[in-house]
């Protein structure tokens, strides 16, 4: 940015506290504090499906000048992750400042109500007399009526902000998203010979080409930047605003996006702040600096309302980094996983900095489970294409594999995350301490993961997920996360530990059940027939596709696997009596299962898109996508 000698286009604005302020027919509890007459314009610049692959950030290969230039400028956020490796999830963290699996929006455009008293950001930033504008994307897995903006849409835009008014401004630039790496035909700008690919990457023309790919559209995510920085400088407002830049998850190749690997999470993270506001600036600040401060995209809320005078709220989950409630930095960084589009997951994960650790709730699913979207990649598709061909090394095929219980990476040494520390004698007291980190943060925050996503929904009739999760006795946590861990360990001499569970009130222990002897595989099956009997009969659908899959997966007894063939059948269809969800369920294993369900490929085509139970709409399309997948695999046999 260059700098001007053109008088400053801000106005200052007086700001008052008051009692109490209705808000959208809310009565909400006053945050503001009383501050200073003027305030600082905040602009943020984010851009989509892109990592630290950056000039700024040691890549060699990456051109991206203009945000280069910003670093020099201001501060560069060594470790930024963005909580999901998602885009809604994502940004459901950034708009709450809240972590999405406390308050039920951690699957891929779900849709989940708030309390009353808790809403997004930028109805604190109006509070305080900003001017607030978002171009253009929301997409966002709770619902808010209100959501604070002044204007959202392509056209929104601080330059129409009445007199008098700082702003806070957002533009979320698209160019870098993941459609984009198969848009063909290219014009290449990079070359695929100079990518570097990770160790757990083939080395193939697709795989080179979607990475050179990548590499151009970061640098077109750059100039368009640098036309965002460009603008404020025109307006002579550089000196007067506190500016952002920030990728919304790691890049949009395989095991990147989607994944809770640092690749997945990892984001550019680069604040500027001018002579005129650096009182407000992170307290480790220097011109051209790098932090070691971890952020975490929860922290972006309480910083920005920090930032315009507004002590955040108390639910916001999130640490202030800057501004005049800026808070020290926490010690660990914490990510997750829930389902994919149409496929079911369940991942938590955390870092201290370097040692990164994965704990996975759905072992019994591979890495690479088929997401449509993704698959249209060309090098996702030639991934899956080489391994069936047995052309990877060991740490190619892992995608391909079932997960283990738990992941343990050192980030310094290996960057790739291929090398697995769990069960190194040398790692075991690193090992030990993000476990427990982790596990509590799940109680901290009251995860309501650890549910089947139809009963987060279920639970929270005439509530909220969030309240639901902070009630025990909707919502016994300890008692539910007691049972996920023993279930997702693979140990088959604790199965006889089933026994403490299986007569458990609550349904979502006994679903637990159910995964514990799936994930313990065929050993675990073979002498569990009783409790299998037991659990596809339950009360719960989802303890029934549970046991119902892992029968029809390990078990020998032909008359068990047959009740479990015709569970699953009567589970899937998606019917007025039948919820999303429970479908969405039913139709993964099946279309896991493969040719056990190619008699019944009729009955599977009958099976309706449409015209079942659903909370919001945003649901519905999986049911489609899923039965087009089972069933072209189905005809192809």
């Amino acid at each position: 940015m260059r700098k001007k000698i053109s008088k400053l286009g801000q106005v200052p604005c007086v700001l008052t506290c008051f009692a109490s302020l209705l808000i959208g027919g809310n009565l909400l509890t006053p945050l503001q504090d009383v501050v200073a007459a003027e305030s600082p314009n905040i602009l943020w610049i984010s851009s989509e499906d892109h990592g630290p692959e950056m000039g700024c950030y040691g890549d060699k290969l990456a051109v991206t000048p203009n945000v280069d230039a910003l670093a020099k400028r201001g501060l560069m956020f060594k470790l930024a992750w963005s909580c999901a490796p998602v885009c809604a999830p994502a940004r459901t963290a950034i708009i709450t400042g809240m972590y999405p699996p406390s308050i039920g929006g951690q699957h891929m455009r779900s849709m989940v109500q708030l309390p009353k008293y808790v809403q997004f950001y930028p109805l604190y930033l109006q509070r305080a007399g900003y001017y607030t504008t978002n171009n253009s994307k929301q997409d966002y897995n709770v619902f808010k009526e209100n959501q604070g903006w002044d204007a959202s849409s392509r056209n929104a835009h601080y330059g129409n902000r009445p007199d008098g008014k700082p702003f806070f401004a957002i533009f979320n630039n698209t160019v870098s998203h993941e459609s984009k790496i198969r848009v063909r035909p290219h014009t290449a700008i990079t070359d695929p010979a100079k990518v570097r690919v990770p160790a757990y990457h083939p080395d193939n023309k697709e795989t080179r080409q979607d990475w050179a790919q990548y590499y151009d559209i970061v640098t077109r995510a750059d100039t368009i930047a640098g036309k965002h920085l460009a603008e404020l400088d025109d307006a002579g407002l550089t000196d007067s605003t506190i500016v952002f830049y920030f990728g919304d998850h790691g890049s949009g190749m395989a095991r990147g996006k989607r994944w809770t690997y640092n690749s997945g999470l990892s984001v550019p993270v680069i604040v500027y702040f001018p002579e005129k506001w650096k009182h407000l600036a992170p307290k480790e600040y220097i011109t051209g600096g790098k932090s070691d401060r971890m952020v975490n995209f929860v922290d972006l809320a309480p910083t920005v309302l920090s930032l315009a005078g507004t002590k955040p709220p108390a639910h916001m989950q999130g640490h202030a980094f800057a501004g005049i409630h800026q808070q020290a930095a926490p010690k660990y960084m914490f990510g997750f996983r829930g389902r994919m589009d149409e496929r079911n997951d369940f991942i938590r994960t955390v870092t201290d900095g370097r040692y990164h650790y994965i704990r996975n709730y759905n072992p019994h699913f591979i890495y690479g489970q088929y997401v449509a979207y993704n698959f249209v990649t060309p090098s996702t598709a030639a991934w899956k294409r080489d391994f069936d061909k047995g052309n990877l090394t060991e740490p190619q095929k892992q995608f391909w594999g079932l997960k283990p219980t738990e992941e343990l990476y050192d980030l310094q040494n290996d960057p790739d995350e291929v090398n697995n520390l769990v069960g190194s004698t040398t790692a075991s007291k690193k090992l030990k301490e993000l476990r427990k980190a982790l596990n509590n943060w799940c109680l901290e925050i009251r995860d309501v993961g650890f549910l089947p996503e139809g009963e987060i929904h279920s639970r929270s009739v005439g509530t909220t997920p969030y309240e639901m999760g902070h009630d025990d006795k909707l919502y016994p946590l300890e008692r539910i996360m007691a049972a996920a861990n023993w279930a997702t360990h693979k140990d088959v001499d604790e199965l006889p530990d089933v026994k403490k569970y299986i007569d458990d009130d609550d349904s979502a222990v006994r679903y637990w059940v159910a995964v514990g002897i799936l994930n313990r595989g065929a050993p675990a099956v073979a002498v569990s027939d009783k409790e299998l009997k037991t659990l596809m009969s339950d009360a719960s659908p989802y303890a029934q596709i549970a046991a119902s899959y892992a029968v029809a997966k390990y078990s020998k007894n032909s008359a068990l696997v047959q009740t479990a063939v015709a569970t699953l059948l009567e589970l899937a269809p998606w019917t007025p009596q039948q919820d999303v969800f429970v479908s969405i369920m039913a139709l993964n294993a099946i279309d896991k299962l493969d040719g056990l369900f190619s008699p019944h490929l009729s009955k599977i085509k009958a099976m309706p898109i449409n015209g079942g139970r659903s909370p919001n709409g945003r649901y519905n399309g999986y049911v489609k996508g899923i039965l087009a997948k089972t069933i072209a695999d189905l005809e192809r046999r």
